[in-house]
């Protein structure tokens, strides 16, 4: 049976720094042997764990009991309680039960274990932004031939040794991609942590040796550009889970010193293209992929990905690989005869001076579809400031109505907007106007 091994580190080598702290990858070993040995005889556990040490140790200790990682989308009592019903033979991993098992006696394995590249390792959920999250199976190959893909394009930036410091959580798929599992294959040092704010982030990536990557999202990108007023040099600089404004881009690659690529992908395929967001608008694909497109849409296949699959969005195919992005197929609205895109008119709300965040929303499913709605985060704007700002950037058909000025979008970790929670802010914000 084909089996790849869980990491490339020599044994000697950095795997982790936890609060300053080296981990090297034998001792890694070790902890995720201990683990594995403390595990119950179950077939699914959804990995709680925030440390992000703490969640690759229990990812390796379930791949060596050949195990299934279940990675919801978020970790609300509610959605914990619909998958235990969905997987009956379903345990939880939490940072507690972690370190509980940390006193079992065990010891490294001699060889770095090899695991059966068709076994399931992980079942990963969509975010719910247009629905109820939907399960994606994911095979140990298929996850290595990710990680190995996106070193390779990387090459130039990113080698054995670079720390990779994170604002995403890796129970998503960019985050289990772009942290864990190509710290894993391409030996490099995972920081255990997850700042938050701008000025942790700041201190974190500080304390942390170069050449050092911040792995993030454009949400988390804006917030540490109009927080920090000196960013640390960084040596890469990557981004996803939404489309990045180029002169955000720009202006995150000058003060970072750094280049900024972004990726893009999905649950279902994961990562498929990245782009240098600041040298133009066009995607470089996986060279192992393959895109063509009919009356349904643009089809992938090749690669990581087990089955052709019908992409969610609206693509401009180019040459040797490359293509242009024009939104969700989900995402187009067409009033009064006239067409654009959510992600195009969300690009020019959030490029008005004062404007923090902002999203438009097409209505409840089923109403006809007349006007958009669009909230709107813009501390010292009123509605009208911003309605008159839109006039001079999109076609008056497309203005919202209603505007709803709030404090804060409900996003989600990794950035997105359930489409459950914008709904329960508009029944929160109809009551209150009512």
């Amino acid at each position: 049976m084909h089996a790849l091994p869980l990491l490339r580190h020599d044994p000697a080598a950095v795997f982790a720094c936890r609060d300053g702290l080296r981990v090297t990858a034998r001792e890694f070993l070790a902890d995720a042997t201990r683990l594995a040995v403390a595990l119950p005889e179950r077939r699914y556990v959804v990995n709680l764990c925030s440390d992000r040490y703490r969640f690759a140790v229990g990812l390796a200790a379930a791949l060596l009991r050949r195990q299934t990682t279940l990675m919801p989308p978020n970790q609300t009592p509610d959605f914990l309680e619909r998958l235990q019903r969905a997987y009956a033979d379903l345990y939880r991993l939490t940072d507690d039960l972690l370190d509980a098992a940390a006193a079992a006696a065990a010891k490294a394995p001699g060889a770095v274990p090899r695991i059966p590249a068709d076994h399931i390792a992980a079942i990963l959920f969509t975010s719910g932004s247009t629905g109820e999250p939907q399960p994606h199976p994911k095979r140990w190959g298929g996850l290595v031939a990710s990680a190995l893909a996106e070193l390779e394009r990387f090459r130039g930036v990113v080698r054995p040794g670079m720390s990779v410091l994170a604002t995403v959580p890796p129970q998503h798929m960019y985050g289990l991609e772009s942290t864990v599992l190509m710290a894993l294959q391409g030996a490099l040092v995972l920081d255990a942590g997850r700042p938050f704010f701008p000025a942790d982030v700041c201190a974190a990536l500080e304390a942390t040796p170069r050449p050092r990557a911040l792995v993030t999202t454009p949400i988390h990108l804006r917030a540490l550009l109009d927080g920090a007023a000196e960013l640390p040099a960084l040596d890469f600089l990557l981004c996803a889970t939404a489309p990045l404004a180029p002169q955000l881009a720009s202006e995150a690659e000058t003060r970072f010193r750094a280049p900024l690529h972004e990726i893009y992908g999905c649950t279902e395929a994961g990562q498929v293209a990245t782009r240098r967001t600041a040298a133009g608008p066009e995607w470089q694909m996986f060279g192992h992929f393959r895109l063509r497109q009919d009356e349904k849409g643009t089809w992938l296949s090749g690669g990581h990905v087990d089955t052709e699959l019908l992409l969610g969005d609206v693509i401009e195919l180019g040459a040797a690989g490359r293509f242009l992005l024009h939104g969700r197929t989900g995402d187009m609205v067409n009033i009064a005869g006239k067409r654009s895109s959510l992600a195009s008119l969300n690009y020019h709300l959030n490029s008005i001076a004062g404007v923090r965040d902002g999203a438009f929303v097409i209505p409840q499913a089923g109403a006809a579809l007349t006007r958009l709605a669009a909230y709107v985060v813009a501390p010292g704007c009123s509605e009208e400031q911003i309605l008159e700002a839109l006039r001079q950037r999109i076609d008056a058909a497309f203005l919202p109505r209603p505007l709803y000025l709030v404090e804060s979008l409900p996003r989600n970790d990794v950035g997105k907007l359930p489409r459950l929670a914008l709904d329960q802010l508009s029944t929160r914000l109809t009551a209150k106007a009512g």
